[in-house]
């Protein structure tokens, strides 16, 4: 065995390694999966988008399921929250919240995954919802994510230091300044170039914190996915975090007006939830369990959502 290449983590990698590394090491997590049918949902999201003729107006199922998640979410308050826990004082606080930010995995223009958070997408029409996607994508095509994400560690890391974290932050500067995982920005007339771009033409800081809860749609990265997702993290200080599948035809059970069962080719897309052992138990999933079964149930809802 030959070793052909040693690639060296940028800082975003390095970011999302030591998110995930916390994740595992401090969180219980617990998993679950609603296998949503959604058969007719798929027909009313076409009658959304019937009379559209701009493309980047276009509602996609993306965007109708996190919304669909949203109200779950509002009717599950205690899964979108932030916990503080000391576990050597055994002691636990649960932060609720009147909004619902989602923390979104998107690839960017250069090919590159980046969760960015979604602000207040509860309150939003699915409309607004696909207004503020857009522009999202549209500020990251003029962003330096690097730079963006730069921010963001220096940010976590100051904060740190305020905390008492000194020699968490003696090794994150070390880590990030010396050698060959030495971490680039920019400098000089690079660097006032770029912020001379306004921050409402590129992405900052707030787009990229901490969101109440994360939601990844790994069905719109690989449409033809079989199976599901078994495992994901929750990123602290959130206690959920959610998987949208790719729907798949499945053999479905299914009962006729008269009660009488027979078994079709449905669409099914399965939706994995994790939540943090320490904040939630399965009994409060239920509230958003039975907000998602009233909506596949009347997928006409939707239509009013617009």
């Amino acid at each position: 065995m030959a070793l052909i290449k040693k690639e060296h983590f940028g800082i975003a990698r390095k970011i999302v390694s030591n998110m995930t590394s916390e994740s595992w090491e401090s969180i219980p997590h617990c998993t679950m999966t609603y296998e949503a049918d959604v058969t007719e949902l798929f027909a009313e999201c076409k009658k959304l988008n019937a009379d559209c003729t701009d493309k980047e107006k276009k509602i996609t199922i993306n965007t109708v399921m996190m919304k669909i998640l949203c109200e779950g979410l509002k009717a599950a308050p205690k899964m979108n929250t932030h916990l503080e826990f000391n576990r050597k004082l055994v002691r636990g606080c649960l932060k609720y919240f009147d909004h619902i930010d989602i923390s979104m995995p998107m690839i960017l223009p250069s090919g590159e995954m980046m969760t960015v958070n979604m602000h207040d997408m509860g309150n939003k029409t699915l409309s607004e919802m696909t207004a503020e996607i857009n522009d999202t994508i549209r500020r990251a095509k003029n962003s330096d994510m690097n730079e963006v994400m730069y921010e963001v560690s220096l940010d976590n890391t100051l904060t740190g230091l305020k905390n008492g974290k000194i020699l968490q932050t003696i090794r994150r500067l070390y880590g990030s300044k010396t050698g060959k995982h030495k971490v680039k920005n920019l400098t000089g007339q690079a660097k006032k170039n770029y912020y001379s771009i306004p921050a409402t033409e590129r992405l900052t800081k707030h787009d990229i914190e901490q969101g109440t809860t994360t939601i990844s749609n790994l069905g719109s990265i690989y449409r033809e996915q079989k199976g599901e997702c078994a495992l994901l993290e929750i990123i602290p200080p959130q206690t959920t975090a959610f998987a949208i599948n790719a729907a798949q035809k499945r053999p479905t059970v299914v009962t006729d007006e008269n009660g009488k069962d027979s078994i079709e080719t449905r669409l099914i897309m399965p939706i994995t939830i994790a939540i943090d052992h320490r904040a939630l138990d399965y009994g409060d999933v239920v509230p958003l369990l039975r907000k998602l079964d009233e909506i596949f149930d009347n997928p006409s809802v939707i239509q009013s959502w617009k």
